[in-house]
Formats: structure tokens, sequence, C-alpha cells
């Protein structure tokens, strides 16, 4: 007897458990990280296909993510300042990865020529990358910077010409 009630003791409390863990709450702009966590890790996959490697393998560097998709126009007008903010650090200890939400590989690299890109873009084909760090249904256009100790410093939505500039001034605090 003593048994079964400590299997349903266990039970429940295993079950009770699992009902206790919540969904990350997604912010007003539909991010489900923050600032001061870390990083989300996963496998970053290049269009270009150089070798694979994982976000946590780029510790010791400044990295950029910028969430992206060729049909979004925001990200159109965002891109060129993003390629400039590239071509001014990117011999620093400065990594930048675009990442082409949902769109096939001969899709992202058509995009990154027609935008006139350097920085390598990568694929996340199922969003799988993307909602680790914004809610379903949410938009591109999302820029998220990571430290040195793969610690989330920095988000940007949209495009907006003084949040960027808060964002390119982080960097170049990060970068000095």
């Amino acid at each position: 007897m003593n048994k079964i009630i400590v299997i349903l003791l266990f039970i429940f409390g295993v079950g009770w458990g699992i009902h206790a863990q919540k969904k990350p709450v997604p912010d007003k702009y539909g991010f489900i990280v923050r600032v001061g966590q870390l990083a989300p890790d996963f496998t970053i996959r290049y269009a270009d296909g150089r070798k694979p490697e994982k976000l946590s393998s780029l510790k010791g560097n400044v990295v950029l993510l910028q969430f992206t998709a060729s049909w979004c126009s925001v990200c159109r007008k965002e891109m060129p300042h993003l390629e400039k903010l590239w071509q001014e650090n990117k011999n620093k200890n400065f990594r930048m990865i675009g990442i082409d939400l949902k769109e096939s590989r001969e899709k992202t690299l058509g995009f990154a020529r027609e935008m006139k890109i350097s920085y390598p873009l990568a694929r996340d084909p199922g969003g799988e990358i993307f909602y680790r760090y914004a809610a379903q249904g949410a938009g591109v256009t999302r820029n998220i910077v990571i430290d040195e100790k793969g610690v989330i410093v920095y988000v940007t939505r949209l495009y907006d010409e003084k949040i960027f500039s808060g964002m390119v001034n982080k960097l170049d605090e990060m970068l000095k």
C-alpha cells in the first residue's frame, strides 16, 4: 500500500512539474529572449555551403544575428546599413550572421546577391532557430547582439534609425 502511495505521489509530482513549466511569454515586440539571458544555441547552416558551426562555438567574439527574409521590405531597408557595419568591423572579433527565415538555399543566395551583402547568410528553412528567439507569428527584421560570453546584450525590432544607432554604439563600445 505504501509503495502505491509513493508511486502515485511521484506520478502526480512529475505531472505537476511538467504542467507547471510555462512557455516563454513574448514581450511587446514578440521576443521570447531577454537582454541578460544566455543566447539559445543552434547550428548555423550557411547558405554558401561553408562548414556548419554552433553559435556557442563563437564565444570570444561579439556576434550580431540578423533575422531576415527576402520578402521583407523593412529587412531590405536595413541591410545596406548592416553591410556597412559589417565592412567596418569584420576584421575585429566580430561575427555577423544573417539568418534567412523559411526560404530555399537558392532564394537565400539570390537575396544576398541582390542586396549586395558580403556578410554570411544562414538558412532557417523551418523557423526552428527563429522560434528560439521570437514567438510563433512574430515578424522578421530583428537583430540580436551577443557578447563574448554568449549573453544577449541588445535587441532590435524593425528598422528605426535611433534604435539602430544605439545598437551601433553598443557594438562600438564592445569592439574597442
